[in-house]
Parts: C-alpha cells; structure tokens; sequence
C-alpha cells in the first residue's frame, strides 16, 4: 500500500531537522516523514564528532576574507556568513524560548574564536583583515594582538617554549561559540516527532519518480530485512550528504546535469587530559596548507559534547571513494554521466596541488601529525593525543562557462524549476548556515506560501529579511539578545 504524506525528508542531518521544523511551524497541517538510512539520525555530518562545531560565522576563518593580488581584503563573504549565522543564533534561541529545544548549553556554548598566524606575510596579512572587519558591526570585539604577553593570555597552549624571534599574530572574538550539532539536531526531530511528523530510520531510499499529477513516488527498502515499500509525496527534500547527488541523478531532473561530487575525508587528533583542556579555551584557526581545501585549514578547538570538554586538532585530509562514512565504495565511479565527466576531469587537471595535498596528508603518520599539531602547540606529546575518524565531505564539481569545470567549496542547493524536489550538495559552512539556506529553500520551493509565512518567520527570526551589518544598533540589540536568550557569555 502506498503512503501519501505532504513533505518527504530524505536523511537525518541537521538539514532536513531545520527545514522539517519550519515546515511544522508555518504548516502545520502538512504531514511529513523523515527518512534516514542508518539506525539513527545524525550520524553522518552533523555529528559532533564529524564536523568542527566551529559555528562559522567568518569570526577566525581566513578563507572567508582571501587577500586581492593588491593586498586588499574584501570583509564581504565574511559579513554574509555572519549575517547567516546570526539568524542560526535567532531561530535557535526563539525554539529555546518556546520549549522546542532544551537548555542551551546542551547545544551551543561560548568558546572565543581566534585567528594565530606566523611569519611576517601572514602577519601583515592578519593586520589587513582586522582592520577590514574591526569596524563592520558584526565583528565589533574584535581584538589582535603581536604581544607574546597578551596571546598568552588568551591561548596559553600557543605560546609555551614558541621562539620569541619568530614574528605571530593572533585575533580574538570573544562572542564566538561552539555548537554540537549532533544534539542540536536530536532535539530538532525529538519535537517533529512529538508534533506529530513520522521520523523513520533503518530506512534507505533507492529511486524517486516523478508522477504525472506532479507528486513523487519514493520507492525504499529496508536497511535491515529490506523490506521494501514506497511513498507519494508533493514535496521532497533530499538532504542525504554525499548521498544527495546520487538521488538527485536517480529523480532525472536536468537542474543536477552537469554537478559532480569530489570526496574527502578527516582525522582529528583529539584529548580530553584535563591538564590541557584547561589551559586552552578557544577555536584557534590558521592558514591552509598549500593546495589545501577551506575545509582543511588547520585549527586548535576546545568542544563542548555530552557535557565533557576536550580538545581537538586538525583535520588532516584522508581519501575514500564513499560519499559518507556509511557510503559505498562505489560512489566516486557510479555518480559519472555524460554530462559530468567532462567538468570532473577538469577539475582534477586544474587542481594538481590539491592530489599533491591528499597524498602528502595520507603519508603523514601518527608522530607527523603531532608534529602539525607543534605548530600551534609547541610543547605538543604524540601520547596525550589519539586519532579520531571525522566525517566524509562531498565537494560540489560543477560546469562551468569558461573553465569547463570547476571545484566549488561551501554548499549548493539543486531545486527542480516546479519547486517540487530540492537537495543539499556541498559542506561547510552548511551546518552553521543551515537556517539561511533552509530560508532560501523556502522561497524558492513555496513561492505562493512565503508571503503568508513572512509574520511566523519573523517572530522566529526578527532580522528575517534584512541585514544586520547596515544597522549597527539593531545589530547589537538582536546580538545581546540571542546572547543572552541563549545563555552566552563572552
């Protein structure tokens, strides 16, 4: 018998959990199911382990604000990711006031966001960037810093036994956070199911067709006995991680003709010694290897998850064939078509740092990590620290106009022109712009509805709509309280 429900959510990331809580909150006559392969949800990128937790918001990210041929910094995309995570703090601390989501510090807590660099380029570099955002209202706070004295202060671990003749820098934003996803997206489909919303695991979708009345007919099997069944649904959502673009290939849409994926996983070097979790207190971001992905660049974090404080370093880029964890060996070779083999090679012909990147992190051994974690930690011990697997990455390959093809880091959203299937490809900053991005979905899927949802969206979010940037005074009122609905203290 098949099933027929409004809204089918394909995966059980932080994704779909955003977008099937606004659906539920603006419709919430619309009966909706989640469907999610493995035993859980966020399991794949969105738990804690598996990503940063970083809540990017352009804080201590050096690839947000990249440095013109002029030496010039354009503070742009940095703003835009600001002003998008903002909105994440706003949607979230609105669900916390409402008893949708538990106590804040389950999920978010305060953790400064830095910025440590070596070397007089990267210093003056440094200084450039902090003089482009020091003044733009959503960095207001902003401190830098090449007194070994005052890094000390903020980042102890940094500066024990570092040579005082070599030339530092560093940033600090004390407003910035630390999210577990994980739980964040737990609490998000706990209060989906208890509205009502069918949220199903060991659940694997396998095709998606569309019918002539315009729904889809989602055929899935079992993860475990694979049982099969199917689904009608008029909208869908696939928010599978690397899975995504195999679904999307598989619905025959001619919006993701011409898209590739580019797999790419992580280690961590992780420890929870108390003797060094004290010590240090922040997100310590650095600059890129060469050849490196945004997604690579080296960074020193303190992460809040289940209660317990540890640290983490990397990540450092290992290879896989699977678009997630959980993937198949086959996914790099099944996902080719026509369309996308021409792009594909492209990019790997015009990427020639990035294989020579892969192979030299794939060489590195326990003690060659450690000797990366030196770099920001001096008096770093390989045994106070154990490797631990981060999540797979999917990059977006695209077509492109002039180049043929080209690698695209951050995210992409592929929607069908009837807005009636849509899907995710790409990764960071997703989680941390999930709300933006779900926003932006809204708009584009439910052109007829977002009108009539305008009031509802922006008692969740009052900024909806606007920037905060332009307004420094709004900027600082909605800021302080997110803060403090949200229990931040900087």
């Amino acid at each position: 018998m098949t099933e027929t429900v409004d809204v089918v959510l394909i995966g059980g990331g932080i994704m779909s959990a955003t977008l099937g809580t606004f659906l539920s909150e603006l419709q919430p006559d619309w009966k909706i199911a989640v469907y999610e392969r493995l035993h859980d949800v966020a399991l794949e990128s969105s738990n804690a382990w598996n990503n940063a937790g970083t809540g990017h918001a352009a804080l201590c990210e050096l690839n947000y604000t990249p440095e013109s041929p002029d030496g010039t910094v354009d503070p742009s995309k940095a703003i835009t990711i600001n002003e998008q995570f903002q909105q994440s703090r706003q949607f979230w601390s609105s669900l916390v006031e409402e008893g949708v989501l538990d106590a804040p510090s389950t999920f978010i807590n305060s953790t400064p966001h830095m910025t440590f660099v070596r070397g007089e380029k990267d210093v003056a570099f440094l200084k450039t960037r902090y003089e482009a955002l020091k003044d733009q209202p959503l960095f207001a706070g902003m401190e830098y810093s090449e007194d070994s004295r005052v890094i000390n202060q903020w980042a102890p671990l940094l500066m024990k036994k570092r040579r005082a003749t070599e030339p530092f820098a560093a940033t600090r934003m004390p407003a910035g956070t630390d999210v577990d996803f994980g739980a964040l997206t737990h609490q998000l489909f706990d209060n989906l199911k208890e509205r009502g919303a069918q949220v199903v695991t060991n659940r694997e979708v396998r095709t998606l067709k569309r019918q002539k009345d315009g729904t889809w007919l989602i055929k899935w099997r079992g993860s475990i006995g694979r049982t099969p069944g199917e689904t009608k649904a008029r909208f869908v959502f696939v928010g599978a991680g690397g899975w995504a673009i195999k679904l999307l290939q598989r619905s025959g849409i001619p919006e993701i003709k011409g898209y590739g994926v580019f797999p790419i996983g992580g280690q961590w070097l992780k420890t929870s010694d108390p003797g060094l979790v004290a010590q240090h207190k922040a997100k310590v971001y650095s600059q890129a290897s060469v050849g490196a992905p945004p997604m690579s660049v080296p960074h020193l974090d303190t992460r809040v998850v289940d209660g317990e404080t540890s640290l983490l370093f990397g990540p450092f880029a290992t290879f896989s064939p699977k678009f997630l964890k959980n993937g198949s060996m086959l996914d790099l070779v099944a996902q080719v078509r026509p369309g996308n083999l021409w792009p594909m090679i492209k990019v790997a012909i015009d990427n020639p740092s990035l294989i020579t990147y892969l192979i030299g992190e794939l060489l590195k051994n326990h003690e060659k990590k450690v000797d990366s974690l030196r770099t920001f930690m001096p008096t770093a011990k390989a045994e106070d620290w154990q490797l631990l697997d981060a999540g797979q990455r999917a990059q977006v390959m695209k077509k492109d106009p002039k180049k043929g093809g080209v690698l695209q880091f951050g995210t992409e959203v592929v929607t069908a022109q009837d807005g009636s299937i849509a899907g995710l490809l790409g990764a960071s900053p997703g989680a941390s712009t999930a709300v933006s991005i779900m926003l932006g979905l809204l708009g584009t899927c439910f052109p007829d509805r977002i009108e009539g949802w305008k009031p509802r969206l922006r008692e969740l979010i009052p900024s909806y709509g606007e920037t905060l940037n332009t307004r420094p005074e709004v900027a600082k009122e909605v800021l302080g309280e997110t803060a403090a609905a949200l229990a931040l203290t900087a």
